[in-house]
């Protein structure tokens, strides 16, 4: 059964690989250029310009130098370290994540002085998908790399959601993020592919939205450094240029009414229901009742994932089963071990089954990762559980409970056996659940 997790789950991820999505969404067929809905003819355009951002932009780049061939003029993308491709004309530079460094300053830079090039009859194709909140950064003026990567790091360690990060990320930002990207590439049409990483979808909070309208506002991103009781621990800085943008000292971000949205194309091309419909097909051809729960979970990871377990212990419905939930939840550091949300739910998730099935052949086998192929800093995707990673704890005499206690799971899996290890998958929908009962 453990096998078949693991199946499953890379089903699913294969489903949203961008090789698969975006042949649906763009072709060059001389003289016609098909984006999306948006057809180009030949003598209409001037420069086809590639910009992207993501830990699946390198992926998505490679894709779309295949079906564009020589009709690309130039492109520039960002990537996470390890997360590249080999590419013939588009630029690709790759930078930290979850929290920005010289590079990913160094890719706004690139990426705006592109799109200043850009007339009125140049299109760009943007590239967006998960991560780039990390990997494409503009300094506002006043405001030092450091002192927003304390911002990054304070967010992770909050237990804010993506939307809510997003959002002070956003008013972070003078010149890419909330739709401001645009004012940069104005008069040229700006077509956007994108794999969301957010849950519901919402365009304008995946990658914090470089190409559509924001609908957050400077008192929202105030109110949140508020809620989690932010103000006294970053920098003076970041606080004065919040409160700039409060006092209407400092321009919002752009609102749906703003003409730069009349030439801006915004195309969902992959997500997680998309991944757990591949992944119920594997299922069912490996011979479970599959069930989709959820693709929006979201919460403390170790909440949810005790819900889960009691849900699993009630289930009446036919056997074998694979119940499938998508989503994203969160985890409140409160110790200094290591890990990822997916391996404390996995972890937290192997406390709760060793309680509810006593008869251990009864005991459901749980994956939870990553669709990246990263949980939190580490090299785990996430972690699956059964009875034999339970059976190799007690012999090592590994306490789960301890180890959840410390924020500790990679060390605990480590041990134990159970990490799922993919390495860089190049796509990002949030993350997988499996659980197969037996």
């Amino acid at each position: 059964m453990r096998n078949d997790a693991l199946k499953i789950f890379t089903a699913g991820v294969r489903a949203v690989q961008p090789q698969y999505l975006l042949p649906k969404h763009m072709r060059w067929q001389p003289p016609q250029l098909q984006l999306g809905e948006q057809l180009f003819k030949q003598p209409d355009i001037n420069k086809v310009f590639v910009i992207g951002a993501g830990k699946a932009s390198a992926a998505m780049a490679r894709e779309t130098e295949i079906i564009l061939g020589n009709r690309l003029d130039a492109g520039i993308i960002v990537t996470k370290y390890e997360h590249t491709f080999p590419l013939k004309n588009i630029q690709c530079i790759e930078a930290a994540h979850p929290v920005p460094d010289d590079n990913s300053v160094q890719a706004g830079r690139e990426i705006m002085r592109l799109l200043k090039n850009a007339t009125e009859k140049d299109v760009v194709i943007a590239l967006i998908s998960g991560g780039a909140s990390a990997l494409l950064v503009d300094c506002p003026p006043g405001i030092l790399l450091n002192e927003l990567q304390i911002v990054f790091n304070r967010l992770l360690q909050c237990g804010a959601t993506i939307e809510e990060m997003n959002t002070v990320r956003k008013h972070l930002s003078a010149g890419i993020k909330g739709g401001q990207l645009l004012r940069t590439a104005w008069p040229a049409t700006v077509v956007s592919f994108i794999l969301s990483d957010v849950i519901g979808d919402p365009l304008d909070s995946i990658a914090s939205g470089p190409t559509v309208a924001d609908r957050s506002t400077f008192a929202d991103a105030w109110e949140i450094v508020r809620k989690y009781q932010l103000l006294e621990k970053l920098p003076v800085s970041v606080i004065r240029w919040l409160q700039l943008g409060l006092n209407n000292q400092v321009a919002e971000t752009p609102k749906p009414v703003d003409p730069i949205f009349t030439r801006s194309f915004n195309y969902l091309i992959g997500t997680n229901r998309v991944a757990l419909e591949a992944a119920a097909a594997m299922a069912r051809e490996l011979h479970y009742t599959p069930v989709i729960v959820t693709d929006s979970l979201k919460g403390e990871a170790r909440e949810k994932a005790q819900e889960l377990v009691a849900q699993v212990q009630q289930y009446e419905g036919p056997r074998p089963a694979c119940l499938l939930l998508g989503g994203e939840t969160t985890v409140t550091i409160k110790n200094p071990g290591k890990g990822g949300r997916n391996q404390e739910f996995a972890l937290a998730a192997l406390i709760a089954m060793q309680q509810a099935f006593p008869d251990r052949d009864k005991m459901p086998v749980l994956l939870s990762a990553g669709t990246d192929g990263t949980d939190g800093p580490t090299n785990a995707a996430g972690a699956i559980v059964d009875k034999g990673v339970l059976q190799l704890a007690n012999q090592r005499r590994l306490s789960p409970e301890e180890y959840l206690t410390q924020n500790d799971s990679w060390n605990f899996f480590h041990q134990a056996g159970g990490h799922v290890t993919t390495g860089p998958t190049h796509t990002n929908v949030m993350d997988i659940i499996v659980v197969l009962i037996p």
